[in-house]
């Protein structure tokens, strides 16, 4: 399939203002200035139109909490053990939830979704399409960060318990304990691989999901809103070495330098949110701008379903009213992300090689509700 004409916008930042892109077998092939002259007949016009790459929510709870459900749809948190790394977000989303269908209305092409805040050490998340209906066909990397939780939410959940961890020194006291514990884990399996002598640990499967953490092939992804939080999960990311992401950053702006020094990403939001708990008191709109200012890499989230995935564009025309440069809105939710969230090598441009995932637009697409003409996924004309 050839889509001709058009206003290209890839993803970085870069414009093409009137080209072509070429689509074979669900991935794209060419991406060129000008009128496509090959052999290939089928061909989308999209002239006088805005292209860009389908949008990535990168921090949500999609499927995982589902729409116009309670306790029969909500497989997000396990609040009885504080230690849950071997749980799996693929094992609880259900695609069929009518949420994954709102998302591809309003382009959101892929979503990273997993479990919620109530453990120090929550659970495995995974990155997948919105479009199709069987988990295991639609995603992109699972997992793709495991997913570590500070401040008010695990306090909350295990304070009504009078359980550890009550304070902010055990739930770091926590995450430290099981990484070193996994650590030492890893260790023993590499002794009994080298030396046939010693006797293989016994299997702990909590470990065994901490390891990649370890070994940086899975991102840790650390629910803070303060910035002392903020500043205690960048401890963590230093002392094992993490490929560390910190999610909402609610008090970001307050300590952007330090954020910019240690070179750690900040997934803002949502941004549509009210002061509704002590954490947020200090909830600032210019947040993603004043990260940006400082040189963080940024993106946004919607954190669905607590605001509505289809205002994920909303949420970035919110942050250029605060202060993003314009030209930078599209890019928190297309390029950004997904170098962010390690899945930059399937999603998030327009470039050749990855994913066909592409939204064709009649109006600027940063903006309240607005809604793709046309949406691709992997080279299919799925809306």
């Amino acid at each position: 399939m050839i889509i001709q004409g058009g206003v290209i916008h890839i993803g970085d930042g870069t414009v093409v203002q009137e080209g072509y892109i070429r689509l074979e077998d669900g991935k794209i092939a060419e991406v060129s200035s000008g009128v496509y002259s090959g052999a290939d007949r089928e061909v989308l016009d999209a002239k006088g139109k805005i292209i860009t790459p389908g949008f990535i929510d990168a921090h949500c709870h999609l499927g995982m909490w589902e729409e116009g459900l309670d306790f029969e749809g909500d497989d997000g948190n396990e609040m009885t053990d504080p230690c849950t790394p071997h749980l799996r977000a693929i094992d609880a989303i259900n695609p069929l939830d009518r949420a994954f269908g709102e998302a591809l209305d309003y382009g959101i092409t892929t979503v990273v979704t997993g479990p919620g805040s109530a453990n120090p050490v929550a659970g495995q998340i995974c990155a997948m399409k919105t479009w199709g209906r069987v988990v295991d066909e639609m995603v992109v990397k699972a997992p793709v960060g495991m997913k570590f939780a500070l401040g008010e939410n695990p306090k909350g959940v295990y304070n009504d318990k009078s359980q550890t961890p009550m304070t902010r020194m055990a739930i770091a006291a926590i995450i430290r304990e099981e990484l070193q514990k996994a650590k030492r884990y890893g260790e023993d399996c590499r002794k009994a691989q080298e030396d046939e002598d010693a006797d293989p640990p016994e299997l702990d499967v909590k470990c065994e999901a901490l390891l990649p953490v370890l070994e940086g092939k899975v991102k840790a992804h650390f629910h803070t809103h303060r910035a002392d939080d903020i500043c205690t999960a960048l401890r963590l990311i230093r002392e094992f070495q993490l490929d560390g992401v910190i999610v909402h950053g609610t008090e970001g702006y307050m300590i952007a330098q330090t954020i910019a020094k240690a070179g750690v990403p900040v997934v803002c939001g949502p941004i549509i949110s009210t002061r509704g708990k002590p954490e947020l008191k200090n909830l600032d709109r210019r947040n993603a701008a004043l990260l940006l200012e400082a040189g963080v890499e940024v993106a946004i989230n919607t954190d669905a379903p607590e605001v509505p995935i289809d205002l994920l564009a909303t949420e970035a025309a919110i942050t250029v009213a605060a202060g993003v440069p314009a030209e930078k809105a599209l890019t928190l939710l297309t390029g950004s992300p997904a170098r962010i969230c390690g899945i930059d090598s399937r999603v998030g441009l327009i470039a050749p090689g990855l994913d066909g995932d592409i939204l064709i637009f009649g109006q600027e697409p940063i903006g309240l509700l607005v809604k793709p003409e046309r949406v691709l996924v992997e080279g299919r004309l799925v809306r």
